[in-house]
């Protein structure tokens, strides 16, 4: 793998994997729990998203694969830790193996993706790198998320 491929799959998989470690701390009940802020959604309603926004611009903007993204229901979702963690591990396998197969000469190839792929707002001309770079981003904003949304809720538990 090129090198600077594999430093995004390496840190974007750290970024999946960092989620679930904040996550492992909560049980099933709580992971599911908003906290009592205004606005607020559950570790597990954030963690899905950042998985949806991780397989949408890693696996669909950035590696061209044929996909689409439910991004209302990312925020509806309730489930449990296994099947998170389960859901990451495959993302992360699926990840490794797209980035493997990219050709690093299409990284500053140009384009505008697909409404349902980008997410909120107009999407806009980017670049494979960029796409990259972006889901970077993205999940590490809502790891700091996730990590005070855990806070709250084991705060609430014992207060």
């Amino acid at each position: 793998m090129n090198p600077e491929i594999e430093t995004y799959s390496k840190y974007i998989r750290k970024q999946i994997a960092d989620v679930l470690e904040v996550l492992k701390a909560l049980s099933d009940e709580q992971i599911n729990q908003r906290p009592d802020v205004p606005g607020a959604n559950s570790g597990y309603v954030i963690a899905t998203h950042v998985l949806g926004n991780v397989r949408a611009w890693v696996l669909g903007i950035a590696c061209g694969q044929p996909l689409s993204r439910d991004r209302p229901a990312e925020f509806a979702s309730l489930g449990i830790y296994d099947a998170l963690a389960k859901s990451a591990s495959v993302l992360s396998d699926e990840i490794d193996d797209a980035l493997t197969a990219l050709d690093p000469s299409t990284l500053n190839d140009r384009f505008v993706p697909a409404q349902d792929l980008w997410g909120e707002g107009e999407p806009n001309e980017i670049s494979r790198r960029e796409a990259l770079a972006h889901v970077l981003e993205h999940a590490s904003m809502h790891l700091g998320q996730i990590h005070v949304t855990r806070d709250l809720v084991l705060k609430d538990q014992h207060p």
